[in-house]
């Protein structure tokens, strides 16, 4: 499965201690992050990921259109709904899509800890199908 990563600022940290902690079931995906973000989580967990460029300067927009090309399974993305973003509207569009494209969204650790659960778990096996 593709896991899509991203970030704000205030998150990263966050970002980096979950894929630490599901570092092995990470470690059976592919990850595709923006950039700060993905090279942040590749000096902590000895990850690969692909990296696109940074959220604020078109990764956002790259991962959408990955997602829009049913190339995304499944998207955690760590927001800081308390610190509006000069690029909020690219912001908004990732969650616009992937609900459009019917992706699984975590936007809180809450929830990425079960979308990734159940990952692992096989629940998410449906996106094979579904591409």
């Amino acid at each position: 499965m593709n896991i899509g990563l991203i970030a704000h600022d205030s998150k990263k940290k966050l970002m980096q201690n979950f894929c630490v902690a599901y570092r092995g079931i990470m470690s059976k995906n592919e990850l595709y992050a923006t950039g700060t973000t993905g090279r942040l989580i590749e000096e902590v967990t000895n990850l690969n990921v692909h990296k696109f460029l940074a959220g604020h300067l078109g990764g956002q927009q790259q991962l959408s259109a990955h997602i829009e090309q049913n190339l995304i399974d499944l998207v955690i993305f760590l927001r800081d709904p308390l610190s509006p973003k000069s690029h909020e509207p690219d912001v908004n569009n990732v969650v616009k899509i992937c609900d459009i494209h019917n992706i699984p969204l975590a936007t809180n650790v809450a929830t990425a800890e079960l979308l990734i659960k159940a990952l692992d778990n096989g629940d998410l096996d449906w996106r094979e199908v579904y591409k």
